[in-house]
């Protein structure tokens, strides 16, 4: 079964998630973000090439040639599993449904930003988890202080 951590009250949404990825990377795990609406795709795009000040986080498109022997893929519009894609250990989920293929990966991360719309999506994604029996870790980023 799917293992599910929930980040709550995350005031950079997409920072988080960049951390996220990095993470996983070092524990040598493939990432899927699934960012269903192109725009936010092309943001988390531009932020995992500039959010480390060192290196980036190689990544790429779920469709793109390379996707195969890149650790971190982008999922964006409305197809989002490829071959590629379906070997990610961790699906990182940026969209405010749940995603419909979360169960084919081991671990679903939920990053939930702070604003009203955020929190009200993110609390149906939770209930729905929670309602089909998966144990779900709360990490509460309230009092996370990054510089």
């Amino acid at each position: 079964m799917t293992s599910i951590d929930f980040y709550f009250n995350a005031g950079d949404r997409l920072g988080v998630a960049c951390r996220l990825a990095g993470k996983a990377l070092l524990q040598r795990k493939r990432v899927l973000i699934y960012a269903p609406q192109p725009e936010l795709a092309q943001k988390i795009d531009r932020l995992l090439w500039t959010s480390q000040a060192v290196s980036f986080i190689a990544h790429c498109y779920a469709h793109d040639p390379l996707a195969a022997s890149t650790p971190v893929l982008i999922a964006a519009g409305d197809e989002p599993m490829t071959p590629a894609s379906a070997g990610c250990d961790v699906l990182l989920n940026l969209g405010a449904e749940c995603p419909p293929f979360f169960e084919r990966h081991e671990r679903l991360l939920e990053v939930v930003a702070q604003d009203d719309e955020g929190k009200s999506a993110g609390r149906a994604r939770y209930a729905f988890y929670r309602d089909r029996g998966y144990a779900i870790r709360n990490h509460d980023l309230s009092g996370e202080v990054r510089g």
